[in-house]
């Protein structure tokens, strides 16, 4: 009777164990698989430095902010507080979920909105502010996308990766922290910025 019971207990720890390892991989594989189909995009938070140096390229700006691969709306929801009607698009819903409940907890839920879609598939005419969280294989095509697409009055802020064509009118942070913002009003138009930039040669 004593062996029976101790293998029950075996049984019943065993399958706990097992339901709650199988519970933590579904609940935790979609914030690690790629958050963009399109390219491989997994999701890694943005440092307290990187929100700040966000932040400083914000300083004197209005309108509606975008945040492009919105993660777990750090970036939304710390531009929200300073005022920002902000919006993130994030194709993770599981992450998309858990921005709304801290948009929620941290009391900005009224300016902030979150949304589960592909970017390639929402156009951004109407944002006057956009964060880039990026990865080298997308800015190309994200830039010609954006200038496509924005008005001459927007500024486009790219953390971690720089755009391939762009010249940036500011840079802040070092290494993984370095934001780079470009008012498209200067970088529309690629070849006519890489000619300004070209160094003259003498014959």
């Amino acid at each position: 009777e004593g062996g029976s019971r101790r293998r029950s207990w075996g049984l019943l720890v065993t399958a706990g164990v097992g339901g709650t390892l199988v519970a933590l991989y579904a609940v935790a594989t979609p914030f690690v698989t790629p958050a963009l189909r399109k390219v491989c995009l997994p999701f890694v938070p943005a440092t307290s430095t990187q929100i700040q140096n966000v932040l400083k390229m914000l300083e004197n700006r209005s309108g509606s902010l975008v945040d492009i691969g919105s993660g777990d709306g750090r970036i939304v929801i710390a531009a929200a507080k300073r005022g920002f009607k902000a919006v993130g698009y994030e194709l993770n819903p599981w992450l998309v979920w858990y921005s709304r409940y801290r948009a929620w907890r941290d009391g900005v839920h009224q300016n902030t909105k979150f949304y589960i879609s592909d970017l390639w598939k929402v156009s951004f005419s109407h944002y006057t502010n956009v964060v880039v969280f990026g990865v080298p294989q997308m800015m190309p095509q994200l830039e010609k996308k954006l200038e496509e697409e924005l008005e001459y009055d927007a500024r486009i802020i790219a953390c971690r990766f720089p755009f391939p064509c762009w010249i940036p009118d500011h840079t802040t942070g070092e290494g993984i922290d370095t934001v780079w913002a470009y008012d498209l009003k200067h970088s529309r138009g690629c070849e006519r910025k890489i000619l300004e930039v070209t160094p003259e040669t003498e014959f």
